[in-house]
């Protein structure tokens, strides 16, 4: 659901060469690696290599954005397709492989000085950034872009990191409610001059370079900024802006004239103009990809059951295919609806639940994913391969043991639950609807109840409407924010980042013990020692039976051959939307 990221790495900065600036004209229709396109060949290496300029990238998308707003939005293709018109003093490098886990000055010109003691961070600018209208992009305007993020009764809905660790008990309302004459009151972020921007933190805080990196730290120039309108044409630092924005339809791109290639070392903007067409048939998409007039699926959830089949079964089309592991775990929350509000209820769902049907309602062990025995990925450093508390690897549904919970939670005979899913997610429904006979089978009954995926952070995410439509367990997918074990952990289970909107913490886990860990973990600049908390962290959660894990999530998407410098982005799980260009020009 959110960005994702491959690997719990210690963070790195420093310049890296972009992964799409290889080659020439001449070996554009080739592997970096192996001179052809191969099956899962962007996964390691830049699969048609180009620095050929030109052409209409052509996405499509089965979903809408949550917000083209970068503080709002929370999708992680959206974070991907941020990178085409937001900056940020800071971001992942533009390469296959772990170095994409690598972050690099962007809108800096170099490193931030950080002091001894780690709580002061001074960032100098970049000479000659500009806004698509031309002005200057100031340390002002991103101290205004992050101060946003405070502005939850405006603007809510995307990641709330920052004010956790900026606020420090000014509690802070954001600009639109500003007493300041400059509406940049924010104390703990100073801007001395245009060009220099400073925070200081109250504690040290070993993940804060990645929180810069996340859209909402992007600039954005007060005299523009509508509020809640704001995603309907949001200003763009990056080398393509918006032309227009029909919801629900289609977006597209152009050129930013005001764009310097020079100023930016992640971007190379080949494509003269990029497309986003929306459509609510996932079939009809997958047609549309193997048929070459759809040049990549943005959602790379996967293709549909009837795509899937042809795509392992046509070597031809099998070769312009990939299925990586995307860095998401599926899984169910429990919600504190009763009877969920009972920690045997919830255990007696996760040893009903059947893990090789939830596993093959997402598309099987090929595309869908290996089955998940907790709430922390593998790919994320404090996992551990052989933690599995409620033997979930066995693959079949675990009847008696269901049975003794619901005698423990006072429930002998079952109970009814409302299962939530979202209306535009088909793999989302199926399990769901897998959930529901495993769940049969002991007494358990439960109504599907499919909202509009659209509104996930207005239904979903909200533990009002929660508790209004009674949802006692809801469907849903997570991928790290950043590559940490608080970057994937903390907003799903960290009691301190519940909202009123664009809640994630659906389960609405509140254990002051996994709170106090999360800040150990902060203040920890040893990686491997963090990695232990993490995964005290990822015990406590299991132990609570506050998730059902579903699968650890892979997706099989296609590629157009005529698609230059395709790879997959650690940092995303997918591939990298800044670095395609076309080889054809068109």
């Amino acid at each position: 659901m959110r960005v994702l990221a491959a690997s719990g790495v210690a963070l790195t900065l420093g310049l890296t060469t972009a992964a799409c600036g290889g080659g020439s004209d001449d070996n554009k229709n080739s592997s970096s690696s192996n001179g052809k396109s191969e099956f899962g060949a962007a996964i390691t290496s830049v699969v048609n290599a180009s620095t050929t300029k030109g052409g209409t990238l052509n996405l499509w998308s089965s979903q809408d954005a949550d917000s083209w707003d970068p503080a709002r939005g929370y999708y992680a293709f959206v974070w991907n397709l941020n990178r085409l018109y937001t900056r940020k003093l800071v971001d992942y490098a533009a390469t296959p492989g772990k170095d994409g886990l690598k972050l690099q000055p962007d809108l800096a010109e170099a490193e931030p000085e950080i002091s001894a003691d780690k709580l002061t961070y001074t960032f100098k600018l970049r000479q000659g950034i500009k806004f698509d209208d031309g002005s200057a992009i100031t340390s002002k305007d991103i101290k205004y872009g992050i101060e946003r993020v405070w502005a939850t009764d405006t603007i809510s809905g995307g990641p709330y990191y920052l004010p956790n660790v900026l606020d420090q008990g000014q509690k802070y309302t954001g600009p639109y409610k500003d007493t300041a004459p400059d509406k940049l009151g924010l104390k703990s972020v100073t801007t001395p001059d245009d060009s220099t921007i400073v925070f200081k933190l109250a504690k040290p805080y070993s993940d804060f370079l990645y929180l810069l990196a996340m859209p909402g730290s992007g600039p954005v120039p007060q005299k523009r900024d509508t509020g809640a309108k704001y995603g309907s044409k949001p200003a763009a630092s990056g080398p393509y802006m918006f032309k227009d924005i029909q919801p629900g339809k289609s977006v597209s791109w152009v050129r930013n004239p005001n764009w310097d290639p020079a100023t930016d070392p992640i971007r190379k903007a080949l494509p003269d103009a990029i497309n986003l067409t929306i459509t609510t048939n996932a079939d009809d998409l997958d047609n549309r990809l193997l048929a070459g007039t759809a040049d990549l699926d943005v959602g790379q959830t996967g293709v549909q059951a009837a795509a899937r089949t042809k795509l392992l079964t046509d070597p031809n089309l099998k070769a312009n295919s990939d299925a990586p592991t995307t860095g998401f775990l599926r899984f169910a929350d429990m919600t504190p609806v009763a009877p969920m509000d009972n920690i045997d209820c919830r255990k007696a769902v996760i040893y009903a639940a059947d893990p090789t049907a939830l596993q093959a309602a997402r598309g099987g062990e090929f595309a869908g994913g290996d089955i998940g025995t907790s709430i922390l990925p593998p790919n994320i450093a404090g996992s551990d391969a052989n933690y599995d508390p409620y033997n979930r690897k066995q693959g079949k549904p675990q009847v008696d043991k269901a049975k003794e919970a619901l005698a423990a939670c006072g429930k002998p005979t079952g109970f009814n639950v409302t299962i939530a899913a979202r209306n535009n997610r088909d793999a989302e429904v199926k399990t769901a609807e897998a959930l529901q006979a495993s769940l049969k089978a002991v007494g358990i009954i439960a109504k599907i109840d499919q909202y509009d995926g659209a509104q996930d952070s207005a239904i979903g995410g909200s533990p009002e409407i929660v508790k209004q439509r009674g949802y006692g367990i809801i469907i849903t997918g997570w991928g790290a924010d950043f590559p940490t074990g608080a970057g994937y952990m903390q907003p799903i289970v960290d009691s301190r980042y519940i909202t009123k909107n664009g809640n994630f913490n659906r389960a609405e886990v509140k254990d002051p013990a996994i709170d106090k860990l999360f800040d150990d973990a902060a203040g920890e600049t040893d990686p491997a020692k963090a990695a232990a908390i993490y995964a005290q962290i990822n015990q406590k959660t299991m132990e609570g039976a506050y998730l059902l894990p579903f699968v650890v999530d892979k997706a099989l998407n296609y590629r157009n051959p005529r698609l230059t410098n395709v790879y997959i982005h650690d940092a995303f799980g997918m591939v990298d939307f800044q670095a395609l260009g076309t080889s054809d020009g068109k």
